[in-house]
């Protein structure tokens, strides 16, 4: 199978190949992913736009491990323009971006995890 967000060799490095690590790495991404998408859903609400850029800063962490390039890169622009204030009317397809992207990864991740068992 071809990744087309998930880039195993990000994982394998952070890891050293170790699968409990990788198993460990994955389960992190995993609960973090509902948590930034609720936080920045919240943020966005409440017009808090420089929390909203720092988590988006944050969030583009985690997604760099898993070798998520598009993802960050992406997360950047929001991360920069969230703390400045300005395109706000985009803010919210930025979080729908994320979090679309998050579950085609995990899928992926999913499926390169069962070959590793």
């Amino acid at each position: 199978m071809e990744y087309k967000s998930f880039n195993p060799d990000y994982l394998m490095n952070v890891s050293g190949g170790e699968l409990e690590i990788m198993e460990e790495i994955v389960a992190i991404f995993r609960n973090q992913i509902p948590e930034f998408v609720n936080e920045m859903k919240s943020l966005l609400e409440s017009g808090r736009y420089i929390e909203l850029g720092l988590l988006a800063h944050k969030a583009k962490g985690s997604v760099t491990v898993m070798g998520m390039e598009d993802t960050a890169r992406m997360l950047k622009e929001f991360e920069l323009q969230a703390k400045a204030g300005i395109n706000q009317n985009g803010y919210q397809e930025y979080i729908a971006r994320f979090e679309k992207d998050a579950a085609t990864v995990l899928a992926e991740i999913d499926h390169f995890m069962s070959k590793k068992h």
